[in-house]
């Protein structure tokens, strides 16, 4: 087993336009997110995506390494590199376009001669894990990881691109029975599951195979969803500047957290399936600080973990 957590999804550009009129190109995509918030937390990472060889894969690719994502072989495949038009409003929320094609690249997981190099994680979600090709792939991968490892997933639904919530529903509950850990935001369960609590959403994919299911409520905070009971966290208050990758932020932190705590690995399922109240608060107040830092400034642009004083 190797020290480490996988990333399978999306990695593209971000073009923003801002309510003033101005626009800008950012490095993003949501498990490219997540990965850059492990990388910044100082956790190994590797991220499978689908980037091209042209000028917008070199500037993701540079953002990536700058923060110690490393790329798995076969993830420079694509004939051009992913685009999602993000439009912010007053508050710094974001809708989004997209001009995207996605494959996992060949070798996303080690063979099983290779099995000593298995990650301790594997995180999906979005976009990656309903667009096809890619998503049957994903579907498979994660199929294939729990043998060895902890299996994370975040729907981060994308309505542009998914298609309708009644076609999209069966497919997030397969893949939420093929995860350990969910995070999910209360605006995803509107869309899937309308006029229906959130949290008592979580209980229900939570009586599952999950042992921890999160939702968040943006600036309000987060509750988790355990067999130990469950557990809220109150956000930390902040000037929002936007709050683009404010959830990937959360993901990264989230899986970062349960490493902590020595919590990642299909050797420690069973620890994780009885995970205390108390390591739960733990972990999701220091997503919610996470989430916080990310949101009181432009972009995807998560901590470092000296930031947040980790």
């Amino acid at each position: 087993m190797s020290a480490h957590v996988l990333a399978v999804g999306e990695a593209l550009v971000d073009e923003v336009h801002r309510p003033d009129g101005s626009a800008a190109e950012h490095p993003g995509g949501s498990v490219a997110n997540v990965a850059l918030t492990l990388g910044r937390l100082e956790r190994e990472v590797r991220l499978a995506t689908w980037l091209a060889a042209d000028a917008r894969g070199d500037l993701v690719r540079g953002w990536l390494a700058e923060s110690a994502v490393a790329l798995v072989k076969g993830s420079d495949g694509a004939e051009r590199t992913s685009v999602a038009v993000a439009t912010l409003d007053d508050a710094g929320s974001a809708t989004y376009d997209f001009d995207l094609t996605w494959e996992v690249p060949a070798g996303a997981l080690p063979d099983a001669a290779e099995a000593a190099d298995a990650p301790l994680a594997v995180h999906t979600g979005s976009i990656a894990a309903m667009l096809e090709p890619g998503a049957t792939q994903v579907r498979q991968v994660l199929e294939t990881a729990r043998g060895t490892s902890t299996t994370t997933y975040d729907p981060n639904a994308r309505p542009a691109i998914m298609g309708e919530p009644q076609e999209v529903r069966p497919r997030v509950e397969a893949l939420v029975r093929l995860s350990d850990v969910v995070k999910v935001s209360d605006e995803d369960l509107a869309w899937l599951y309308p006029g229906t609590d959130p949290v008592a959403v979580a209980r229900d994919w939570q009586r599952g195979t999950p042992a921890l299911v999160v939702v968040t409520f943006g600036g309000k905070g987060a509750v988790a969803v355990s067999d130990a009971g469950e557990v809220e966290a109150t956000a930390p208050r902040v000037d929002v500047v936007d709050t683009v990758g404010a959830g990937d932020s959360f993901m990264g932190a989230l899986i970062d957290g349960l490493w902590e705590h020595d919590l990642l690995g299909a050797a420690r399922r069973d620890a994780l399936n009885a995970v205390s109240t108390a390591t739960v608060q733990h972990v999701l107040d220091r997503c919610v600080a996470v989430a916080a830092i990310t949101v009181s400034r432009a972009g995807a642009n998560p901590p470092h973990r000296q930031e947040v004083g980790l």
